[in-house]
This record gives structure tokens, sequence and C-alpha cells, in this order.
């Protein structure tokens, strides 16, 4: 594996490499995609279809094209083929619904850079743009030794180790267990490891086990069928089918409840998927990546995971590293950072001072990279000169230096005389209102799942009322 990858060459200029082509005949979509992509500081202009695309790219030259599949006159395969004659340094992204992968493949052998699933998320297309740019980027002062996939930066040894083994894991068929805290990039190594599979032009879906409700997560993974339940008037693919012939990515697994484990454990083994209310077994090809910020086999001590389904996910086991580990990735990832966000929001790139540097890697990072991209969003926003200094790293809020226990016990412990239930209790409803009552980051800073964390919300408020009759 070569240390560098080869960069595709950017655009001629810096007013070319901003403008983003959106090509889409519905209107409202063209609209939406704009927005998107006019919030990361591009420059955005609109076509209705492949033949006004391409008579804007002969003026506009852009940077990339974001396109539909289906459309009237030159469809996007067409305009694939026309880009890479006409603006063959132009990157092309096309979007696409599940039924037409096949095509989106074939247009990926006539020269576009990726495709997107329909429907999908403006999280999913931001870091799909973010990620065509960051490839045309070299990283300057930084080691020789970087690497870089899919916004995967790295230049710790101990990971460019484990990124070699994966190129190697990659090539087979072995599910792969991702074990690592919050944060530290375990979507991006799942995305590597498909990236170099035999898989790697097939879709790529993702489901966050702790982010919905049992009930509907059952309906994601699975489908259902046209009068299954209240409510379901269509028939809906899950997870599995979507990810067919592809990879389906499972994020927080040890969130998933038991029952659930059970039926994933028996598509796993049969390699077949029941409908909620269907009448027969769907044959799935898939490869299965699932990743958790738990030891697993505690999990399994402790009776909340089957170990039936332990062993079937953990065959080729993976650890990421947390970033305090490896302190030479901060300045990459900060300088990465610091250039994505200036970008985004239209400013200057600022440098990043060596007292900075110093003062992030003294940190202890409990949110990881994603915690410091975090940090150096805020340092551009509070930049006012051509360099990022200590003083713009606003210490204390995101990125919290290592305490000494002591302290972190004193802004645990609100009350000696209280119980261990109360001042898990009180920190819970301290964080929430110090975030304005958003569950996701106070999840994230107290470390712990968005489901745990409702789950002790509803414990308390059962347990009000409880109070409440109670009362004479």
């Amino acid at each position: 594996m070569s240390a560098q990858p080869a960069l595709q060459e950017p655009a001629a200029s810096a007013e070319e490499a901003r403008t983003v082509l959106i090509v889409d005949d519905e209107p409202s979509m063209r609209t939406a995609l704009s927005e998107t992509v006019r919030r990361m500081g591009y420059q955005v202009r609109g076509a209705i279809d492949g033949a006004d695309a391409i008579e804007q790219v002969e003026r506009v030259k852009p940077w990339l094209v974001v396109t539909d599949l289906k459309m009237p006159r030159i469809n996007g395969l067409e305009l694939v083929k026309a880009l890479k004659q006409k603006a063959p340094n132009t990157f092309i992204i096309l979007m696409t619904a599940y039924g037409t992968v096949e095509t989106a493949v074939e247009a990926m052998k006539f020269g576009a850079n990726d495709y997107i699933l329909k429907p999908f998320s403006t999280d999913l297309l931001e870091r799909v743009i973010l990620n065509l740019q960051a490839s045309t980027e070299p990283d300057g002062q930084d080691a020789p030794a970087t690497l870089e996939a899919r916004a995967l930066l790295t230049q710790d040894p101990g990971m460019i180790r484990l990124l070699t083994t994966l190129e190697g894991v990659a090539a087979s068929q072995a599910t792969v267990l991702i074990s690592g805290e919050s944060g530290t990039g375990k979507e991006l190594l799942a995305r590597y490891i498909h990236a170099r599979s035999p898989r790697a032009h097939r879709p790529f879906v993702a489901l966050n086990c702790a982010a919905l409700p049992d009930s509907l997560l059952e309906s994601e993974l699975f489908g259902h069928e046209r009068g299954a339940f209240t409510g379901a008037i269509h028939k809906k693919l899950g997870k599995f089918e979507m990810a067919h012939t592809g990879t389906l990515f499972l994020d927080e697994i040890s969130e998933m409840n038991l029952g659930l484990q059970a039926k994933l454990l028996r598509v796993l083994q049969e390699r077949e998927v029941d409908r909620i209310g269907g009448r027969e077994p769907v044959p799935v090809n898939i490869r299965v990546i699932a990743t958790t910020n738990r030891s697993l086999y505690h999990e399994v001590t402790q009776g909340r995971f089957r170990e039936d389904l332990f062993y079937r996910l953990n065959v080729f086991p993976v650890t990421v590293p947390p970033l305090r580990e490896r302190p030479g990735d901060i300045p990459l990832l900060a300088r990465h950072f610091l250039r994505s966000s200036a970008q985004r929001n239209g400013m200057p790139v600022p440098t990043l001072s060596e007292r900075a540097i110093a003062d992030l890697q003294q940190r202890a990072w409990k949110g990881n990279v994603r915690e410091l991209e975090n940090v150096m969003e805020r340092a551009i926003l509070v930049t006012t000169g051509n360099a990022v200094d200590t003083d713009h790293l606003m210490p204390g809020d995101g990125a919290v230096p290592v305490q000494p226990v002591e302290t972190v016990e004193t802004l645990v412990a609100p009350s000696a005389h209280g119980s261990l239930w109360e001042m898990e209790r009180d920190l819970i409803f301290k964080t929430l209102a110090r975030v304005n009552d958003n569950r996701t980051h106070a999840a994230k800073e107290l470390g712990i799942s968005i489901r745990t964390l409702r789950n002790k919300l509803r414990e308390y408020r059962d347990l009000g009322h409880q109070v409440e009759a109670d009362k004479p």
C-alpha cells in the first residue's frame, strides 16, 4: 500500500473550484440541493437536465457536478460521458434510486466519482462533497506518511499498521466488529473497508441502532409489507434488502434489544430476511460491519447481548485507539478541520500556531476526533487574524484539558449527602439545561448513547408520577 494516494488535478482556479452545478429536472429537489451546497460555502448553479448542464459547463467550468440519473433529453449517464470529454477534471456525483444502482456503477466506470442512493440525508451529501474536496488537497507541511481515505486522515504508526491490515481483510467477506470510543471515526473505518472490498461499487447502507426506538428499528432493518401494521400504507424495503450485494453498517450494535438480536442472528446465519407481515423470506447477499463503543464481551457476561450473536459478529475484531493515544494525528486533523471549516464558511484559511498545537496535544479529548472538529470550527469563528492561537481554542468548552480526579468529582457531586442515583439525575438535568435540552449534545457530553439518555429520562418521569400518586 502506498503511503500517499494519487491526487486528482484540481480545477484551474479558486473561483472555479468553488462552483458546484446541480442538475435535476425537479425544481424542488434542485432548490433543496442548491441550498445545502450553498451553506457549505460553495457557489451554486442549477441546470434542468443534462443538455442544460453541458451548455453551462462550457461557460462556468464547475469544480463539481451533482446530477440526477433519470432526466429528459440527456440523462445522467450520458452527461457523465459528455463531461469526461469536455471537462475531464470535473468531479461528478450521481444521484440514483435503489433500483438503478447497476446504472450508477456503469456511470462510475465512465468517470463518475461517487453515487448516492435516494433518499439520502443532507449530511451524507455534505460528507461525500467534503471527501472529494479532501482528495484534491495535499497536506502541505504534514509528514509524508499520511494516509487519506475518504477523509480518514492519520500519520500515527499504529493506525497505519491497522489500515494496512484492513486492506487485506477488506478483500474477504469476513464480518468486521469495530470497537472504540465515540468520535474516533469508526464509521470512516467501515467506509475504508467497504471502499477496498470487491463490493466497493455496491451500496453502503448505514443504520444507527441507538437512534431509533425498538419498534421502528425492526421495520428499518427488515422492512415491512403493506398493511403489516397500522400506518403501513406502502411496502418498505429494510436496510438488509437495500444493502443487497453491498455492505450493511450497523452502528452502536450494543444498543439493540435481545429480541431484535435474535432476528439479526437468523439473518446472518440464513442469509435471508423476513419482512414484517411477509409470507416468505427474501434472500440477501451482504457483508456486515458493526461498531460498538462498549465491550460486547462484557455486555454478554451481563446478559445484555447474545453470546451466539457476539461470536457471529466478532469474526475480525478491530479496536480504534482514542485520539489522546495518537497525539501525532492532532496537528494533521486540526489543520484539516481548519481548512474545511474556513472554506465552508467562506473565510481565509488561518495557520495553526505552535502554542496552539502544544495546547491541543495536552487535552483529554473525551469526544475524540468529533470534538476536535467542533473546537476548530469554533476557532475559525473567533479568530480575527491570520493564525489560530491558544486564546482561540476556548478551553473548557468542548475540549476539556485533563483534570485531576478530585476536580472531576467536584463537578459530578452536587452534594455530599445525595445518593449516587440523585447525583446522576442532577448531572443529567444540568447537562440538558446547559445545552438547551438538546438530547444529542447532552448524550455526547455525558458519554452515553441517546437511547440510554431516553431511558434515564423515562425512569425519572415514571418515578415522578409515582411520587405524585403516593401523596396523601
